[in-house]
């Protein structure tokens, strides 16, 4: 499968399907005559290095129009065309694709100080703080973010620490679960949901006696301000493809992304103000912070030795989906259609599969220098809930049903039809599940 370097889709089908004529109109009327003569000047004189090949493009919109809905497996068909790596524009963005594990390893650790940088569409950059958080901040403040994420919040201790906080969400799922033995379920949703639990329980735990989380399902509304956050991201915007029309904001893009930020700062806000306050009135009447610390409690304590600011702070805390994709090409798996786990098995060092990037043939959670800094939290969610789920109940498909494995492109690769199957009791002991 195609190692993606940029992260959008297609905007005319996008803007047809929405329809949205004017936008299209508005697009070409403003810029056809300046940018097709700036594009064709440019094009002519300029003496740059040599660029991969690439398929033939439209002026001004470059190969746009071209692109549909599942770009992994039209850049994989691509590649049989033009090669390991090619390129191609997107309006004024320029385009690199490459489909070589060779060529990845030398983008993703043996050059990855030279690719570190990320630059964010306008709608990530509205949620992020202005490109502050972790997966787009390309200075010292990148470092230094990582440095305090990995080292004294997201280390071994800590996640240990916190194991509590786990344990409880899960055991709250499983009784959910429970509930609805002999019904079908979205399997899908429930890990996610349980997931979101979890994260929010680790975040704030600590925090149980916030008015402002007290009466509010948190998990469930940062679980659709979430969703709605990705589908802007994923949402092609005219204004990332043409610069130049960003002001006229054609789509209403960032005016949507703004009032998401807006009611995800403020959540953050009050949190932060209610933490902060309680921490000094317990210096004031004697007390220490007692008990295990939750992520909030231990950033703020970083704020204080002036590590991190509060909007830095604020960055760390915006809701991602990690970006993965499992590689297909036959040339370094045999038979890559194949379910076969066996394949992952370590039979000796030189075939060693874990997921922590070394390997580039599987990088789940990527590699270098941007690989994820949570792979060890991940690790240990999608664990122990995958097999809390499967320990406590047998899972079957609804009569007459089979599993779809049809994927749609997105942030991350999803199934275009969710799993759903219906549970039945597996222990005999019923108290197990309350």
């Amino acid at each position: 499968m195609a190692k993606l370097i940029i992260n959008h889709e297609s905007w005319v089908w996008e803007v047809v399907s929405n329809n949205e004529p004017t936008v299209l109109m508005a697009v070409v009327t403003t810029s056809v005559l300046i940018l097709a003569a700036l594009w064709y000047k440019l094009t002519l004189s300029s003496s740059s290095p040599p660029l991969p090949p690439g398929p033939r493009e439209l002026p001004i919109v470059g190969y746009l129009p071209f692109l549909g809905r599942d770009l992994h497996k039209q850049f994989t068909t691509m590649a049989h065309t033009y090669g390991p790596i090619f390129k191609f524009h997107m309006g004024s963005r320029r385009c690199i694709v490459i489909n070589n594990l060779e060529i990845a390893t030398e983008v993703l650790r043996d050059q990855d100080k030279n690719f570190t940088l990320r630059i964010p569409t306008l709608a990530a950059s509205i949620i992020t703080y202005g490109g502050k958080d972790i997966s787009f901040s390309s200075n010292s403040n990148w470092h230094d973010q990582r440095k305090l994420l990995v080292s004294e919040v997201l280390c071994n201790k800590n996640l240990e620490a916190r194991s509590p906080f786990r344990r409880y969400q899960v055991r709250k799922a499983i009784k959910n679960v429970y509930s609805k033995i002999g019904t079908a379920v979205n399997f899908s949703e429930i890990c996610f949901s349980t997931e979101v639990n979890v994260i929010c329980s680790m975040l704030w735990e600590n925090s149980s006696d916030n008015v402002i989380l007290k009466d509010r399902n948190l998990g469930a509304e940062l679980y659709t301000m979430a969703s709605e956050i990705i589908q802007l991201l994923l949402r092609p915007n005219v204004s990332d493809f043409f610069p130049c029309l960003a002001w006229l904001d054609l789509q209403g893009v960032q005016r949507d992304m703004k009032k998401h930020f807006e009611k995800l700062d403020q959540l953050y806000t009050n949190i932060f103000e209610d933490r902060i306050k309680s921490n000094s009135k317990k210096i004031d009447d004697g007390f220490a912070f007692e008990g295990k610390k939750d992520f909030l409690q231990i950033l703020l304590e970083l704020k204080d030795q002036k590590k991190l600011s509060l909007e830095q702070m604020k960055a760390l805390f915006t809701i991602k989906m990690n970006i993965w994709s499992m590689q297909r090409d036959p040339c370094y798996w045999d038979n890559p259609l194949e379910f076969n786990p066996d394949r992952f098995l370590a039979h000796d060092e030189t075939h060693k599969y874990g997921y922590d990037g070394n390997n580039i043939k599987f990088v789940p959670f990527g590699s270098g220098r941007r690989v994820c800094p949570g792979v060890s939290l991940g690790d240990k969610m999608q664990m122990h809930i995958l097999a809390s789920f499967l320990h406590s109940f047998e899972w079957s498909l609804p009569k007459g049903e089979t599993v779809d494995l049809s994927d749609k492109f997105g942030i991350t690769l999803k199934k275009i039809k969710p799993l759903i199957l219906i549970p039945s009791q597996r222990l005999l002991n019923t108290g197990l599940y309350m």
